[in-house]
């Protein structure tokens, strides 16, 4: 497999590009993490940054909550309300405790068949 080397100007744009990414929403959030996001996810975040929607279909384990993490963090940076649904309460339970630790009591609650830990938060975890 053959590679090629980018061009001068091909690498002063993905230098500027990166230089104005870090300026924004996306580029905090990044660098919160060890890892570099992939490309699926830079995507679907710059999507959600632009206020549009996105729908992200990825094998279990290829990183989809990094997007959906990202839409909590814009929408407290924003002072919006989010809801992150999980199809489990384990999980819910799970991403409310992380969530919690994250961004502190006061944010975060929980809404489940049978829990209701501040509904009012602007962001709530539920079992769908």
């Amino acid at each position: 497999m053959s590679t090629t080397t980018p061009s001068p100007s091909e690498r002063y744009r993905a230098s500027a590009e990166r230089a104005a990414e870090a300026k924004t929403h996306l580029g905090a959030f990044a660098r919160t993490f060890s890892f570099e996001l992939d490309d699926f996810q830079r995507q679907a975040c710059k999507s959600l940054q632009e206020g549009r929607g996105v729908l992200v279909a990825a094998p279990t384990g290829a990183g989809k909550t990094i997007v959906g993490e990202f839409a909590v963090y814009l929408a407290l940076q924003r002072g919006l309300k989010a809801f992150y649904t999980t199809p489990i309460k384990a999980l819910s339970n799970q991403k409310f405790t992380e969530l919690t630790e994250k961004y502190g009591e006061a944010n975060v609650g929980l809404l489940t068949g049978d829990t209701s830990i501040n509904g009012d938060a602007p962001v709530v975890v539920m079992t769908t």
